[in-house]
């Protein structure tokens, strides 16, 4: 297991601090009709948001590729968001390697919620839609690897899941823009990442977490914005009785 924030303190704090608003609505109630949206427990819904925050931390060795120079010991801007490379002494090659918080739990998170909400079909539509959004708008990055602008997939995951499904807007946001990232981003790059001198290469880390762990946030906010219209949707209904 190899352990480094793939992000700066200064953002990590800004999605820490939007973690806690989040958890401040869940204590005050205000989202717990919302939740139901999604398809999770309003308590399991900050768990898997905090579980992916923390476990970003975190990274799991999966192969590794033919020596070649690493960069490391530096930080690399990129679309105006500081990414950290770990340090190395005497490194072995590229480490390819799964990230827990940006990879792990949300592929988890999306199985349990294509089951839990029957959206086989529309996400798998949506997740190819935007794994292709992703895919095109991939950068490489020496030094990091494979890098996507940290608005693309909220705003590709938006657009897609609002077409596809009004009523299950939020878990389709969280399906699609999970897996849609992981796959266009980082699973379709793979065969680029060998040459980038990156010290290790994450999947769902460094380059996409950022964008997947917003994701997240936007599915909360999907969900709250589809309760709000079923709301709206049953007023009249209920006037009529």
């Amino acid at each position: 297991m190899i352990s480094y924030f793939p992000i700066t303190l200064s953002l990590f704090l800004i999605l820490v601090g939007m973690l806690v608003l989040l958890l401040i609505m869940v204590l005050l109630d205000i989202l717990n009709y919302a939740y139901v949206k999604m398809g999770i427990a309003p308590k399991y819904v900050f768990a898997v948001l905090f579980l992916s925050l923390a476990g970003s931390y975190i990274n799991i060795p999966i192969m590794r590729f033919p020596q070649v120079r690493v960069v490391s010991e530096q930080e690399i801007i990129y679309f105006g968001i500081r990414y950290v490379l770990p340090v190395v002494r005497d490194w072995p090659g590229t480490v390819l390697a799964v990230n827990l918080g940006g990879a792990i739990v949300p592929v988890l998170t999306s199985l349990y919620l294509l089951v839990k909400n029957r959206l086989w079909g529309r996400g798998i539509l949506g997740t190819a839609i935007v794994a292709t959004v992703c895919h095109e708008l991939a950068h490489e990055v020496p030094g990091m690897g494979i890098a996507i602008p940290v608005f693309i997939p909220p705003l590709a995951t938006a657009a897609v899941a609002l077409i596809l499904s009004r009523r299950q807007v939020a878990p389709l946001a969280y399906i699609s823009g999970s897996l849609g990232t992981l796959i266009g981003a980082d699973l379709l790059n793979l065969g680029r990442i060998q040459s980038l001198g990156t010290p290790i290469a994450s999947i769902g880390g460094a380059g996409t977490f950022d964008g997947i762990f917003v994701t997240g946030l936007m599915a909360v906010l999907f969900a709250i914005l589809a309760t709000r219209l079923t709301e709206m949707e049953d007023e009249p209904k209920r006037s009529a009785d």
